[in-house]
Formats: structure tokens, sequence, C-alpha cells
């Protein structure tokens, strides 16, 4: 038997939305854990539109992804910053806020830190 998985974001298994609508997560289930694909519309940020489903005071997940396009900040909560862009590969430990940066999209791979992510 192979070992072949073809999924596919464009018919995802799961959507979750983000508040306001500033933009939504799609999954993809594979058997060592969920793939998300992220679209984080202009004027997004962690703290007003995931934190009300995640009811955290930053966000707790762990984030391993990669940056297609559009421009995020992230701090820390301890007050470190970095700015990710089209080809960056990012890893974010819990303890942190979010934003975009500019009027484009930002489209984020994540292959870590989706699982629980915007769950309502």
């Amino acid at each position: 038997m192979s070992g072949l998985v073809r999924k596919n974001f464009d018919s995802p298994e799961e959507t979750r939305l983000f508040e306001q609508g500033k933009g939504k997560l799609d999954l993809v289930n594979l058997e060592s854990g969920a793939v998300g694909r992220a679209v984080f519309e202009p004027g997004w940020r962690w703290s007003e539109h995931v934190k009300p489903i995640a009811q955290t005071d930053s966000c707790q997940a762990a984030h391993t992804g990669y940056c297609v396009s559009g421009h995020m900040t992230v701090v820390m909560d301890d007050g470190e910053k970095q700015e990710y862009g089209p080809g960056d590969f990012m890893i974010a430990p819990p303890g942190h806020d979010a934003w975009i940066v500019g009027d484009e999209p930002c489209v984020m791979i994540d292959w870590q830190g989706f699982t629980d992510y915007a769950k309502r």
C-alpha cells in the first residue's frame, strides 16, 4: 500500500472564521496533525480578532510556519518583536500578539500551531 497523501486547501476539511470578518483559517488533517492556511485581512490583530475566541491574554499556540504573502508583526509577551514577509520561515513560541502590516492580506501556512487556533 502506498503512503502518498494529497490534500488541498481549496477543499479544506474545516474552516474557522476570525472575528469581524478579518480572515479565516482553512485546515487539512494529516496523520501527524492539522496543517493550516490562514488568510489574515488588513487590520487583523490577534488581540482583537482571535483573543475573544481563545479567551487567553496572549496567543498560547506555538507556531511553525511559512509566510506566502503579506506581512505580519509578532511581538512576544516579553517585548521581543519580529516582522515576517513573503518567503520567511517563522517559529513563534506561545505568549505573543500579532498584527498585519500594510494593506495586503497575509497568507501563512502553519504545520504546528493551528490545531486549536480560533476553535470555537
